[in-house]
């Protein structure tokens, strides 16, 4: 019923919709949809400004100007295949892998920075070692999306201190999204990585003094031991709140 209001709303509009991860609807259901998308592609096939089809036992006036989009990631746990009466309704369009350091230097001159051709080699090269060399854990992400907020955070780090340097900010966003969620093995060899990538420059120093204390007071007074690790990460959880919308804890302790 949702769906087929959906199409509704688009065939008397004569609009286009995209319909996102479009096998994450259950078998049954998109046996259904075929049967709506069919009705509503007949008759835009008869040709003229508007026809009509039946969606949800109503008569539907359908412009010649809708256009129904999917999306899918096939393949992927959870996810149907699409059934043939539906998938032979659409016409497969294969994306390509993207080029993320041409999307990494647009990101970085649109935020205001200078050197955003050597950064963006630098940001892809990072990742690229990340995702090759760092141990395969299941909350690990080094695709577009978390490269992507890099960026955004180094845009909004650039805009708080515009006098800082830009291979410092860099260092400082990669750090705060990456580092609070590594392993203790892969955080020596990430440190590794950065000094071969900025041999002369260094994570810049954040006065954390007082939060320290309080976390340290915190542990006193619960009759806790002031345990080095246990502080650090109560501290790249803060960092993590500041720089994140979200914030998810997975994993072993």
């Amino acid at each position: 019923m949702s769906m087929g209001n959906f199409f509704s709303g688009l065939a008397m509009s004569g609009a286009w919709g995209c319909f996102d991860e479009f096998n994450r609807i259950l078998l049954d259901v998109l046996s259904v949809v075929a049967g709506q998308v069919q009705a509503i592609l007949e008759a835009i096939k008869k040709g003229g400004e508007k026809n009509y089809c039946v969606l949800n036992d109503k008569d539907i006036e359908v412009y010649n100007t809708t256009g129904l989009f999917i999306t899918m990631n096939p393949g992927y746990a959870g996810r149907s295949e699409l059934p043939d009466n539906l998938a032979n309704q659409f016409r497969p369009v294969a994306m390509m892998v993207p080029d993320f350091q041409t999307i990494c230097k647009i990101s970085l001159m649109s935020e205001g920075f200078h050197q955003n051709e050597v950064l963006a080699k630098k940001v892809f090269t990072i990742y690229e070692l990340m995702k090759n060399q760092l141990s395969k854990q299941s909350h690990y992400d080094f695709a577009m999306r978390s490269i992507k907020s890099v960026l955004n955070t180094s845009g909004r780090i650039k805009s708080q201190q515009p006098n800082l340097d830009e291979h410092t900010i860099i260092i400082k966003a990669v750090r705060d999204m990456n580092l609070p969620k590594f392993t203790a093995d892969d955080v020596t060899l990430f440190d590794a990585m950065f000094q071969d990538l900025f041999p002369e420059n260094e994570e810049p120093e954040v006065n954390t003094d007082e939060l320290q204390m309080a976390i340290e007071d915190c542990l006193i007074k619960a009759n806790m031991q002031l345990n080095e690790n246990l502080v650090v990460k109560c501290m790249q959880l803060y960092e993590s709140k500041v720089t994140r919308h979200g914030n998810m804890l997975v994993g072993l302790t």
